[in-house]
């Protein structure tokens, strides 16, 4: 009975993860040229955090779905990128932060995730945005060093430093409602002390300040 209802909560949680993701698109969407600056990745890799893998798979998912059939402009296309944005990015930090539960693991996995979301997201558009935009791969190529590569890779950082900054006390609120269970996340659990937790918060906001300057006054001017 008891783990009945641990799940129903857990898939409860989950679902209130992908309606928050879905629900940011309308509050944060910054246009850059043709893309779209957002911060659903930050929300999907929280999830993944504190749910595991299947549940970053699940949300990386649905919401690009749920995107399509309501809000989305760039059809299958757009279905297309965001899936693989938001799953390269959260599937490998929950699969890192799952085997490594430190504050170092979490750092690893963070930037592990980084790399990977802008190194398959360059792939994707030297492959699929060509036939989307009806040009040549020579132009996308072009776009590469000015605009294609800086703006995946703040966009990463920026979510990235959001989820530093919220995973603590998101997971704190998860485990006070039930959500989860208080041991065994050691990110969480074993705080060393009160000045790290500052210092985590003060660089993730400098970070995530630097990354909407450059998007604004470099990227896109």
């Amino acid at each position: 009975m008891r783990k009945n209802t641990q799940r129903i909560k857990t898939l409860v949680a989950i679902a209130m993860f992908s309606a928050l993701a879905y629900a940011s698109m309308f509050v944060i969407k910054i246009p850059v040229q043709f893309l779209d600056l957002e911060i659903k990745d930050s929300i999907t890799v929280l999830c993944g955090l504190i749910f595991g893998p299947l549940a970053a798979v699940s949300v990386s998912v649905v919401v690009p779905l749920i995107q399509l059939m309501t809000i989305s402009s760039t059809g299958w296309y757009g279905l297309v990128m965001n899936i693989l944005s938001s799953l390269s990015f959260s599937l490998t930090v929950s699969l890192i932060y799952k085997y490594r539960k430190t504050f170092y693991g979490a750092i690893t996995a963070l930037i592990s995730g980084v790399l990977a979301m802008t190194a398959v997201m360059m792939l994707a558009n030297l492959f699929i945005t060509p036939f989307y935009m009806g040009v040549p791969r020579s132009d996308v190529v072009s776009l590469i060093p000015t605009l294609l590569l800086p703006f995946n890779l703040v966009k990463a950082i920026l979510n990235a430093a959001i989820v530093l900054m919220f995973y603590k006390p998101v997971s704190t609120i998860m485990k006070g409602i039930g959500v989860i269970e208080t041991s065994g996340d050691s990110v969480t659990n074993n705080t060393n002390s009160i000045a790290r937790n500052i210092v985590v918060t003060v660089i993730s906001a400098v970070i995530i300040v630097l990354s909407l300057v450059i998007v604004f006054f470099v990227i896109g001017k």
